[in-house]
């Protein structure tokens, strides 16, 4: 029996990547026009932002008001807006792809 069987990992969530993925579609629409918006390349700057900012995993009631808690605090949220324009540049500058 398998350790993954005995335990519901579908309900541990991150609940930053809702917040990446808002402030991502906000910053791309006022890059210019010749930045790459491929999946490969936008799910690239996700990801390099998750990487670069403290996660917000959840998986119980309190931990999503804690989450949300957090999620609204100025300083939280400016440091995902950084991350994620620290992010663009970085694959605008080296894209995954030739």
């Amino acid at each position: 029996m398998a350790f993954t069987d005995d335990y519901n990992f579908d309900l541990l969530k991150n609940e930053a990547e809702n917040l990446v993925i808002r402030e991502l579609e906000l910053q791309l629409k006022t890059q210019p026009e010749d930045m790459c918006r491929c999946n490969e390349c936008v799910v690239d700057i996700a990801a390099i932002t998750l990487n670069s900012i403290r996660p917000l995993y959840r998986f119980s009631l309190l931990g999503t008001l804690y989450a949300s808690q957090r999620m609204s605090e100025q300083a939280y949220t400016d440091g995902v807006k950084d991350a994620v324009a620290r992010a663009i540049d970085k694959v605008r500058r080296n894209p995954a792809h030739d």
